[in-house]
C-alpha cells in the first residue's frame, strides 16, 4: 500500500497535521475557559501525531527525527496514564 512516494508524503503531512492540531485544541479550550488549560484531547492528538510522524521518520531513516518522535510518544503515553490513574483514584474516593 505505501509503496508510492506520495503516500508516504501524505502520511507525513497527516502526522504533522495531527500534531499541530493539538495546539489548536489547547488554544480553543483555553479561550473557552478564560484560562490556560491542557485538555485530554491535547494528549491524544500529541500521541496520534507523534506515532504517525515516528512511522514516517522510520521510513525516511532520519535518526534525529526517529529519536525525537519516539521519546515524545513515550511522554504523551505517560501523561495519559497519569490522567487516567488520577481519574480512577478520584472516582474511588467519591
Amino acid at each position: 500500500m505505501l509503496d508510492q512516494p506520495w503516500l508516504w508524503l501524505a502520511l507525513g503531512f497527516a502526522g504533522q497535521a495531527l500534531f499541530s492540531a493539538r495546539f489548536l485544541v489547547q488554544w480553543w479550550h483555553s479561550e473557552r475557559a478564560g484560562r490556560s488549560l491542557v485538555p485530554l484531547a491535547f494528549w491524544y492528538f500529541s500521541l496520534a501525531g507523534g506515532i504517525t510522524l515516528f512511522i514516517y521518520a522510520l521510513h525516511i531513516g532520519d535518526p534525529v527525527f526517529i529519536l525525537g518522535q519516539s521519546v515524545g510518544a513515550l511522554i504523551y503515553s505517560r501523561n495519559l496514564y497519569f490522567i487516567y490513574r488520577e481519574r480512577r483514584r478520584l472516582a474511588g474516593s467519591e
